[in-house]
């Protein structure tokens, strides 16, 4: 699938993943291809890309949306910082 992730100074991701772990609201959730469309809010914590089998990033966020729509996710967050 497609990820896209943007902060509102720039873009800080953009390509094809496996799949993704996001700190949502009310828990941790994943999304991986061919994922059913889907909007929801996120809260602060880590996000995990899985890029693929032997590949993941990690990033801190600071809260806010994804939309995942004909295989392609849109990470919409305040901030951003990279996890080594």
């Amino acid at each position: 699938m497609t990820l896209e992730i943007l902060t509102p100074e720039k873009k800080i991701y953009s390509g094809e993943v496996l799949g993704i772990r996001l700190p949502g609201i009310e828990g941790l959730f994943e999304v991986f291809d061919k994922h059913a469309p889907l909007v929801s809010a996120l809260t602060k914590g880590k996000m995990k890309i899985i890029v693929d089998r032997n590949t993941s990033e990690h990033f801190n966020i600071q809260g806010g949306f994804v939309e995942v729509l004909d295989n392609k996710t849109t990470v919409l967050v305040e901030g951003a910082t990279v996890v080594d």
